[in-house]
């Protein structure tokens, strides 16, 4: 079959992207051709894919989404392919992967209604309904059921649209024996005291993966505690308001920023602790890596896959609503307790125990199944 995946940016970082990769190289195995339309691309180029970089025109990003989403509808269109999948919401899509959070909700949600009449959140909407909308037939590879009633509510989408997915990470992020040796290793690379509490904190979006929220709780620790705590950082995004945030909290010389790297998973092993008091997640697939590496972890409870973790008992959960003062007492109990290992065992096992690995080839079958169905309605 021909298949056109459409995202708006490609960099190796994102867990979108990363989804995305997965699921076209699964496809491309299976013999299918694997076309890709997106406005940036950074990193390597699959073998196998054909990537055309598409630069809609627009002075802002919005507007070039639109554009961009305007010229791959025209442009698919006439190269009659068998199926057109899309990671970002846009008009024309057979099949969505929906990574993201219905963005009506967020918008009505969070009292800001008025918002939805400026340009930006007007576009927004509209690619959403193009995808939505229960006139429209594109069905929704989901990663999180806590978005599915929102999407019903706000669009009318009719439920058997939605196809629910396991989360997915690669089967070399688990990590159980050599954990030492990666410390030892990071440690020394990184000149930190082998004995410091090491915690870690992943994402390229510093600011909605809540990094103030990481370095007020850093601050707030006993000064015994704080002295021999450091916090890496992994992720690409701007780093200078972090800095000058640790800064005014007196902590700059306990944070380490790394940005992007493909070797999360050694960092995860050689830590004490993951650190993700995200304000809003859809999912955070990083939460499961953690367990696979036998990392505890601490997060805010409104995470898509945050029930994973409480039910693995391989952390804490911080309740909503959010106040830093939880997050502080909880991060100080972690750091000392002798419950650590306990948190990593369960985690490691609850890992062994579900589906973490079959995310690619269940949404492969997606794509044949509904490309098939497609075909035999044109016929």
């Amino acid at each position: 079959m021909k298949l056109a995946f459409c995202l708006f940016k490609y960099f190796p970082f994102g867990g979108l992207q990363r989804d995305f990769k997965h699921i076209a190289e699964v496809c491309l195995k299976r013999g299918h051709e694997v076309f890709v339309n997106t406005m940036f691309w950074q990193g390597d180029r699959p073998e196998g894919f054909n990537i055309t970089v598409l630069k809609p025109k627009g002075l802002s990003n919005h507007q070039r989404c639109w554009n961009f989403s305007q010229m791959v509808n025209e442009d698919l269109l006439k190269a009659n392919f068998d199926l057109i999948i899309g990671f970002n919401k846009m008009f024309g899509l057979d099949i969505y992967y929906a990574a993201d959070p219905c963005f009506k909700a967020k918008i009505y949600e969070s009292r800001g209604k008025l918002k939805s009449f400026l340009p930006r959140y007007r576009t927004y909407i509209a690619l959403e309904d193009a995808v939505f909308n229960e006139k429209n037939n594109t069905q929704i590879m989901l990663i999180s059921e806590i978005e599915k009633p929102k999407y019903i509510k706000y669009y009318g989408t009719q439920p058997n649209r939605f196809h629910i997915l396991p989360p997915y990470i690669s089967k070399d992020r688990i990590i159980k024996d050599n954990n030492l040796s990666i410390r030892k290793n990071i440690c020394n690379k990184l000149k930190i005291n082998f004995n410091n509490f090491l915690l870690l904190t992943v994402g390229s979006s510093f600011k909605t993966k809540g990094l103030d929220r990481s370095l007020k709780a850093i601050a707030g620790l006993p000064e015994n505690l704080k002295n021999k705590t450091v916090l890496l950082i992994i992720g690409e995004d701007e780093p200078s308001p972090f800095i000058n945030l640790a800064k005014k909290l007196n902590i700059k010389s306990r944070i380490i920023f790394l940005g992007g790297r493909e070797d999360v998973h050694e960092f995860m092993a050689a830590s004490d602790l993951l650190l993700h008091p995200a304000y809003t997640e859809n999912t955070g697939t990083v939460l499961i890596e953690a367990m696979a590496a036998g990392l505890p972890i601490i997060t805010t409870e409104i995470c898509g896959y945050a029930f994973h973790i409480k039910k693995a008992d391989a952390g804490l959960l911080i309740p909503s609503p959010y106040k830093q003062q939880d997050f502080n007492n909880k991060l100080a109990y972690m750091i000392t307790s002798d419950y650590k290992q306990k948190w990593k065992e369960n985690g490691l096992r609850y890992i062994s125990e579900n589906d973490f690995f079959s995310m690619p080839d269940k949404a492969a079958n997606i794509i044949e199944t509904y490309a098939k169905q497609k075909r035999n309605i044109r016929t």
